[in-house]
């Protein structure tokens, strides 16, 4: 005589639990979609922020986001794919900024994004990434010490190629105390990329771009682990070989 009743309390408690995940699922499945656009909205403006640090936002008057290039070439210190912004102003381009990797810092592989205006001058350079030792390597870093502004309005011939080099080198560039490893790496990628810039500049500026999504720009997920990112820029990370560099011991880093 119980049976009948304990099939009902089963087929009562199965309903209940049965409507529990319809409306749970629903109910994740709204809040995901409500905050989908607000997410890649945040996303968005977290990597513009970024590029504007090396590009002023009275330079340009277009959407970034929606004007990149992939390119690939060694002087950008990878075989493999990187994003690039192209700015327009009124209708023309007025600068490119590039991804670039220096594969040769101290403790690993720096990525940097470099602005460089039209007409082939350094609008800005920043640290997307990197291990370097705390307190020597990390001046780098524009929080750290204002180095990295040295490059500013920097050309090709500004200083000349004997130039680019780091003062015990000969060059230019001031390094840090105890630290010349690092500021080496730098001066040499941002070179590197300077020279990519003027072998391909009428290509670039005149590239057919296409729109990024927020997964395809800087993207932080290629980052070699533990490496400290100091900018959501950080979605444009690249996939280098040169995230395979062995970091050197820690300690003294001049050479």
């Amino acid at each position: 005589m119980m049976l009948p009743e304990i099939s009902r309390s089963m087929f009562k408690n199965s309903l209940v639990l049965g409507l529990f995940a319809i409306v749970t699922v629903g109910g994740v499945t709204l809040l995901q979609q409500f905050t989908a656009e607000r997410i890649q909205s945040s996303e968005r403006a977290a990597q513009l922020r970024a590029l504007n640090e090396v590009l002023p936002r009275d330079s340009y008057d277009n959407q970034l986001l929606d004007n990149a290039l992939e390119l690939h070439d060694p002087l950008l210190g990878t075989r493999n794919p990187l994003p690039a912004y192209i700015a327009m102003k009124d209708g023309q381009p007025s600068a490119v900024i590039l991804q670039a990797i220096a594969p040769d810092g101290y403790s690993g592989a720096i990525q940097l994004l470099v602005g460089i205006r039209a007409d082939g001058r350094i609008a800005g350079v920043r640290v997307l990434s990197h291990r370097e030792t705390p307190g020597l390597g990390d001046k780098i870093e524009l929080a750290k010490s204002p180095w990295i502004r040295s490059f500013e309005d920097r050309s090709l011939a500004d200083p000349g190629d004997a130039g680019w080099a780091v003062k015990k080198d000969r060059g230019d560039f001031d390094q840090f105390a105890g630290a010349t490893i690092t500021p080496r790496a730098v001066v040499g990628a941002v070179h590197r990329a300077l020279r990519y810039f003027d072998a391909n500049k009428q290509a670039l500026l005149q590239a057919t771009t296409r729109p990024v999504t927020a997964e395809q720009a800087l993207q932080d997920e290629a980052q070699p682990d533990e490496v400290t990112t100091h900018s959501r820029a950080g979605d444009a990370g690249a996939r280098d070989d040169s995230r395979a560099a062995t970091p050197r011991p820690q300690g003294d880093e001049t050479r």
